[in-house]
């Protein structure tokens, strides 16, 4: 893994984490129902799907930028 996707990775943990904490949390904990899921419920879900997704994307450049490299 390169300098620049674990870098990339620092940054997707500091802004989950800050995402997950109380201030932003605060935010969204209201008595709304979006599709009849509440708001707060949603946001984690639709967080925590977010950051799986960008962190699988981030694994499989680094990883294609390595087989490149390996290739040459």
């Amino acid at each position: 893994m390169n300098r620049q996707s674990r870098e990339q990775i620092i940054i997707l943990f500091v802004v989950g984490t800050l995402a997950l904490n109380y201030p932003l949390l605060a935010l969204f904990d209201h008595r709304v129902l979006l599709a009849g899921i509440p708001l707060l419920y949603l946001y984690l879900f639709v967080l925590w799907l977010a950051i799986i997704v960008l962190m699988a994307v981030i694994t499989e450049r680094a990883g294609s930028r390595n087989d490149d490299r390996a290739g040459d």
